[in-house]
């Protein structure tokens, strides 16, 4: 079972930026793929941003503004976000897949922008 340790997430202003971060308890080895997801009330969870090895894929609404990283000695996977937006409030969720393709994920965080 792969755990997931999540950080980061709070309240902010219009044009702010927040930070968060999402370490596994599985060897970078093992992990084919990290990202995050983002699930506001009454919607489908969907894809913010995700990073392998050779690349990294956002979604339409968060390029430009949203960077994913990671540093893999830590197994950690970060978003930084800027220029948020009211519409980016939602829960945002880490995951990870394994080499073997199972999917974990983190609780959640609650990222929160006011307007």
């Amino acid at each position: 079972q792969v755990q997931l340790v999540e950080s980061g997430g709070g309240l902010v202003q219009a044009g702010g930026s927040l930070s968060l971060s999402c370490a596994a308890s599985e060897s970078i080895v093992n992990i084919a793929r990290m990202g995050w997801y983002r699930q506001a009330p009454g919607q489908q969870r969907e894809l913010v941003g995700s990073i392998t090895r050779d690349s990294i894929d956002y979604a339409d609404s968060v390029r430009g503004r949203f960077t994913v990283s990671r540093v893999d000695a830590k197994s950690t996977v970060y978003l930084q976000m800027n220029n948020l937006k009211p519409d980016d409030t939602a829960t945002y969720y880490c995951n990870v897949r394994t080499t073997w393709g199972a999917d974990w994920w983190g609780r959640g965080t609650q990222v929160t922008v006011s307007s």
